[in-house]
């Protein structure tokens, strides 16, 4: 188990900025984040926990602007000695849906070798993208090949209705079931699951039976079908800790939750396969 202290809002991204650095929980460190929607909101999702803001600016994503910010960060940050965790794209909306992600991908694996090669490079997804076919290959791609994408991909219900509460969108919850199946049963990633309540009200037993559920059919799927490549690296469960637009809409749920949803999680997934991935809670 990882329990980090909870981080600080930040506030940069919704200024137009294209990098901003951030102290990251499930990074365990300083975090550079690439943001692709420099100009507003850009999601298919509306999920009442989100720390985005409403905003406007007329701020313009470019790679020349990329790479001249993220050169600087990373060489500030190196000059003060401080390890860089990784570059993140996240951001303003679903990275994954920008049409400048493969250029955006290929530009920051190049500045990673050159100057920061310890570095991860991450990409944050509700895996909406995943449901296009090109989306699905580039990110199977950059994950599987030196480039090393490390995907953190969302996954915060296990039910229809406890979707439709958490994560607010018209996009097909069977549908994109099916599809995180397919991608990591060829894929490695990160599951990472958000655990609030809503409207006051935490998840329902039954969303949480059927959620370890789900964790462990993707988990036994990749293990069926002996795929080497895929499969879930670590599990992240992680609280409310920063303000959103809608507050007090969700809230906080008590650690002792998170721990124990972890623990349930951790127990089934022991009795199902041979070789668990980690589960690890952020309060």
């Amino acid at each position: 188990m990882i329990t980090i202290t909870p981080i600080e809002n930040h506030r940069e991204r919704e200024k137009g900025v294209i990098v901003y650095p951030v102290y990251s929980r499930r990074s365990g460190g300083l975090s550079v984040g690439i943001n692709l929607f420099p100009d507003k909101k850009s999601c298919p999702f509306d999920c009442p926990y989100c720390e985005v803001f409403p905003f406007a600016t007329n701020a313009i994503f470019s790679l020349e602007q990329m790479e001249f910010d993220l050169r600087n960060t990373i060489s500030s940050a190196l000059e003060q000695k401080t390890p860089i965790k990784d570059i993140c794209f996240s951001g303003n909306g679903e990275p994954s849906l920008s049409a400048v992600l493969p250029q955006a991908l290929e530009l920051a694996g190049k500045i990673r070798a050159e100057i920061a090669d310890e570095a991860q490079i991450v990409l944050i997804t509700n895996g909406a993208g995943l449901l296009q076919p090109q989306i699905f290959s580039l990110l199977k791609t950059a994950a599987t090949t030196p480039l090393a994408l490390n995907i953190w991909l969302k996954l915060d219900a296990g039910t229809q209705d406890w979707y439709e509460k958490i994560n607010r969108t018209s996009v097909s919850f069977e549908k994109l079931i099916a599809k995180i199946k397919e991608f990591v049963s060829c894929t490695p990633v990160t599951i990472q699951t958000m655990l609030c309540a809503v409207d006051g009200n935490s998840p329902p037993p039954q969303e949480e039976k059927a959620w370890v559920q789900l964790m462990v059919d993707i988990a036994s799927n990749v293990t069926e079908n002996s795929q080497a490549a895929g499969g879930i690296r670590k599990v992240q469960l992680y609280g409310k800790a920063r303000p959103s637009p809608e507050d007090p809409k969700t809230s906080p749920l008590p650690p002792q939750y998170l721990e124990e949803r972890a623990a349930s999680l951790r127990k089934a997934l022991s009795s199902a396969v041979s070789a668990p991935p980690p589960v690890e809670v952020y309060i």
